[in-house]
């Protein structure tokens, strides 16, 4: 075959691959290998758009959309540009007959789009004059302003269209400087931030900052807004330190409450949402000291408060396996028997218990204690005379086997005297006075850990803390420079 044949082949062969290319990926490839050509396409079919008054379209196939594209694939030409000039022309001569035939809305639109195609801005002022007074003479400025004034009077200011504050807005976009409308406004606002204040001192927060963004967004410059806005900074700061002190004195109920109510206003308050985290790691606290105590409803209430606060908090976790240990132990413990049967049994764990007490053995040896004897006792009868009358005997000495551990600075054994100390009754505040202490000794450890360089002894140190009383000040800060030294 000669060699003009294989030619002639050749070029066969490329026409037919191309031509199958072109069936295949059709727009995108003829762009790229005659950009020109469909840039010409594009503002030819936008000219034909543009002369048939299709302007823009969400579908892209009105003038503007079109003249765009073929500025996109061919950008050095200049035809485009001169495209959109004259769209934006063009939705002007739109506007002004759409305001002749009292259609507002496509009015409104219109010069909206010739303002977003950069039409002259004296021409879009112009158009926007005559479009504001011809649309308030034909809603009657004096009914507008009467019916607000109303509304005012009525003390009904914003929440629905016929609203005082609403009302007088729709006239002030037509007639600005409607003096009447202006000073409407300012009494409306007046009367809307007293409310305001009004809200705050009932502690009705969330109906406060609504308030106040209504104002805001009405009239940024009004001059009762500053007042406000600082009473409510003021309020906010105190439903911080509220919530905290709720915190640190056990009330998580009303702790979690003054929080949602934070975050509903802010939901990125950082601070609150630290917080509430506490709070949920503390519900999880309670729900393991509750369980240790056999009172397995409450701790499965508390443990739901936690879930519900937090479902992935590492503490709920913990909870969930400490709970399953205290069941176990009480299934061990407290079999089904006659009464009589387990009043004797009681009995013979109360002189076990005394006889562990006077060996000295309080904690230890694991089930054998004088506290372990106890709790079992108080498992099988809770509200048995001699029971209690043992605990309270115990409860001094496990007070101060806390504070003689907590000096000692043998830490897990203190823990262990609290625990003791709360499964035998131990007042509240005494118990969490207790805890705050344990978990400040243990973030000083976590502390020397750290500067020795030792992360891991230091993040052990953190969970007995947060364990101990997630809400001792400090470990949010210990937990960022935990971050920083394990590069997270």
């Amino acid at each position: 075959m000669s060699h003009r044949w294989i030619a002639i082949w050749c070029a066969i062969a490329l026409v037919t691959t191309l031509g199958l290319m072109l069936v295949l990926f059709h727009r995108p490839l003829a762009d790229r290998l005659w950009p020109e050509a469909r840039a010409q396409v594009l503002r030819d079919r936008a000219a034909y758009e543009l002369k048939r008054g299709q302007l823009t379209a969400v579908d892209g196939s009105g003038a503007r959309e079109l003249y765009q594209a073929a500025l996109a694939i061919d950008p050095d030409r200049n035809e485009a540009r001169v495209g959109l000039m004259r769209v934006a022309e063009a939705a002007l001569v739109q506007a002004r007959h759409a305001m002749a035939a009292d259609h507002y809305v496509d009015a409104h639109k219109a010069l909206q789009l010739a303002r977003e195609l950069s039409a002259p801005r004296e021409a879009t002022g112009r158009v926007e004059l005559l479009l504001r007074q011809r649309e308030a003479a034909h809603v009657g400025m004096a009914d507008l302003l009467d019916r607000a004034a109303a509304a005012r009077k009525a003390l009904r200011l914003e929440g629905s269209e016929d609203a005082a504050l609403p009302l007088y807005r729709r006239v002030l976009s037509l007639e600005p400087d409607r003096i009447e409308a202006l000073e409407g406004r300012e009494d409306a606002l007046a009367e809307l931030l007293q409310r305001a204040r009004e809200a705050l001192q009932r502690d009705d927060l969330v109906e406060a900052a609504r308030l106040i963004a209504v104002a805001q967004g009405e009239d940024p410059g009004h001059a009762d807004l500053p007042d406000v806005q600082a009473r409510m900074a003021k309020a906010l700061g105190l439903a911080h330190q509220r919530a905290s002190g709720e915190l640190r004195r056990g009330d998580l109920a009303s702790a979690a409450k003054h929080l949602h109510v934070l975050l509903q206003i802010a939901p990125g308050d950082a601070a609150a949402q630290r917080v509430l985290e506490q709070v949920a790691n503390a519900w999880a606290h309670r729900a393991v000291r509750m369980a240790a105590d056999f009172r397995f409803d409450a701790a499965a209430t508390a443990l739901g408060q936690a879930r519900a606060i937090s479902p992935q908090a590492i503490s709920i976790r913990a909870a969930e396996h400490a709970i399953l240990r205290s069941k176990s132990t009480s299934q061990r413990i407290a079999s089904p028997v006659p009464t009589a049967q387990r009043l004797r049994r009681v009995h013979v764990l109360l002189v076990e218990a005394e006889a562990a007490e006077a060996r000295g053995d309080l904690l230890t040896p694991p089930g054998d204690s004088a506290f372990d004897k106890l709790r079992a006792a108080r498992a099988l009868a809770p509200d048995d005379a001699a029971v209690r009358l043992a605990s309270r005997r115990l409860l001094p000495v496990a007070n101060a086997c806390f504070d003689r551990e907590l000096r000692r600075n043998n830490l897990a054994r203190a823990q262990a005297c609290l625990d003791a100390r709360v499964t035998l009754g131990g007042e509240a505040n005494v118990n969490a006075h207790g805890r705050r202490r344990l978990a400040l000794r243990w973030l000083a450890v976590g502390d020397e850990r750290l500067s020795a360089g030792e992360v891991a002894t230091a993040q052990a140190a953190l969970a007995h803390a947060r364990q101990a009383d997630p809400a001792t000040p400090g470990i949010a800060e210990f937990v960022e420079r935990l971050r920083i030294a394990g590069g997270h």
